[in-house]
Parts: structure tokens; C-alpha cells; sequence
């Protein structure tokens, strides 16, 4: 663990965990965080880069604001005074490295299931084109090809990094990991929410048509 982050108060940490908490509430309820499974995070520091990210291992239904660990660059747990010291998950590597690459403040991952048969269907990335839908994720509605990428899975989250960063369309906020699951991110946890509840809805929509 890292040296304590003095400059980083407990009670923005809280704060975002309390967001956190409600944002994790409403995917489980969807049924994209079955188990344990998924992870949201927030930025809450960008010099130096901290994320506040749900803690491993718990219900993503029944998080409190303290069930939220800190995290820096790599995705290293990062002590803050007055904060509980949980376990970070193994993908905060992933979410820092997201929120640096394209500035984003929210960064999501959940196990939805039309991304992960979309994924195993079109390994080189899912095609979309000319569907209204496209507009939620900041694209055309019409005459605009947009391509989900969709990465390789690792458990190196350093390794799975750089096939993000190799794959990374700036103008195109998801991604898809191969037998995992997706990644959103938008300017904050709201938007966030929308560009992956989009997102799903047009890797539903591809399948259905295809």
C-alpha cells in the first residue's frame, strides 16, 4: 500500500462511495452485477490520480458509503486517514487507466450478458450504424459507423490495459472485454449510467438483428 494521501479528505471518499452505492444498487437490480461481480468507480483526485472504486468481494445491492476503497494510477490501494483500508477489486487497475486515458470522472464495468455473446459474436468489434440509439453514446443517429471494440480478457490488468489503449477510439465511450463483460465511462456517474445503459441496449439491438 502506498503512503497515506494527506491531501485527500475522508468525507469526499464517503461521498463518492455514497454515489457509488446507489449507481451499483440500480445494476444489481438490472441484473448486471449478479454476485459480487462489477465494479464503479469516480474520480476523486486528478493530481495526483485517485479513484474512489467499490470495495471486492461485496454485495454491489447492499454497499454503505464505506464500502468503498481507494486507489491511484496503477490501481494501487492508496491509504487515506479516516477511511478503511478495504480491498480494492483486481479490475481498479483497468478503471485508472480508463480515467486517465480519456479523461472521464466515472468509469463502469458490469457482466451484462448481450455484451459478453456480442463480444464472443463479433471478436473484432461490433458495427453499428444508422439507429437512434447511437446519439445516447454522443454519436449520429444516421450516416455515422461506429465500432464497439471489444479487447481480450487478462487477469494483468497492466496487459489488459495497453489492448484498451492499442484499441481506444476517443470518439466511442465503451468497450467490450471478451468473455467479461463491459466498460463505460462519461464526465460523471450519471453519465456513466447512460452511455452503458445505451450501449447494452444497442449490443441488444445488434443481436437481435443479425
Amino acid at each position: 500500500m502506498s503512503s497515506v494521501q494527506t491531501t485527500l479528505a475522508a468525507e469526499r471518499v464517503h461521498a463518492a462511495g455514497a454515489r457509488l452505492a446507489v449507481e451499483a444498487a440500480r445494476f444489481t437490480g438490472i441484473g448486471w452485477m449478479r454476485g459480487t461481480s462489477g465494479n464503479i468507480s469516480e474520480v476523486v483526485s486528478r493530481e495526483p490520480l485517485r479513484l474512489a472504486v467499490t470495495a471486492s468481494g461485496l454485495d454491489k445491492g447492499e454497499l454503505l458509503p464505506t464500502d468503498v476503497a481507494v486507489v491511484g494510477a496503477r490501481g494501487e490501494a492508496v491509504a487515506v486517514d479516516g477511511v478503511e483500508p478495504l480491498k480494492p477489486s483486481a479490475e481498479a487497475g483497468l478503471h485508472a487507466r480508463v480515467a486517465a486515458l480519456t479523461g472521464a470522472d466515472a468509469v463502469v464495468h458490469v457482466h451484462a450478458l448481450n455484451a459478453v455473446v456480442a463480444g464472443h459474436r463479433w471478436p473484432g468489434g461490433v458495427l453499428l450504424r444508422d439507429i437512434e440509439t447511437l446519439k445516447g453514446i454522443g454519436r449520429l443517429a444516421h450516416d455515422d459507423e461506429v465500432t464497439i471494440p471489444v479487447i481480450r480478457n487478462s487477469q494483468d490488468m497492466e496487459e489488459l490495459g495497453d489492448r484498451f489503449e492499442a484499441a481506444h477510439d476517443p470518439r466511442t465511450p465503451a468497450v467490450i472485454v471478451a468473455d467479461h463483460g463491459l466498460y463505460a465511462w462519461g464526465r460523471d456517474l450519471k453519465h456513466a449510467r447512460h452511455i452503458t445503459e445505451c450501449v447494452e441496449w444497442l449490443l441488444s439491438y445488434a443481436l437481435a438483428i443479425a
